[in-house]
């Protein structure tokens, strides 16, 4: 994927990923530099924080199946090779427990 794919990934955000980009403005405003749609390596992550080394994914109900579980398996491990933390929320989780969703994301801020 290319620099322009990613701000297309970026305008086109859905409505989860627009959610969670509110929920992470208060880490934001803590000084936690979160990025939308990053490149690492061959993948393109949701969120990214360099600083703590994290990743956050925001999966829809096309990740339930079989095929998509074992590539976010990979994926998963790829990141992790990288050094990263993976945390992933379903699409519902965001946009109907932004509570939850939020104290997860501190808790990990927090380790």
């Amino acid at each position: 994927m290319s620099i322009k794919r990613a701000r297309e990934l970026r305008q086109n955000a859905t409505p989860p990923e627009r959610a969670m980009w509110r929920l992470l403005k208060p880490f934001r405003d803590e000084g936690f530099h979160f990025r939308r749609q990053v490149q690492i390596g061959k993948y393109y992550v949701d969120f990214a924080c360099h600083q703590v080394k994290l990743v956050i994914e925001i999966d829809g109900d096309t990740h339930a199946s079989e095929h998509e579980i074992e590539y976010d398996k990979q994926r998963d491990e790829y990141l992790k090779s990288c050094g990263f933390e993976v945390v992933r929320f379903s699409n519902r989780d965001v946009l109907n427990n932004e509570d939850g969703v939020f104290e997860i994301v501190r808790q990990v801020l927090a380790d």
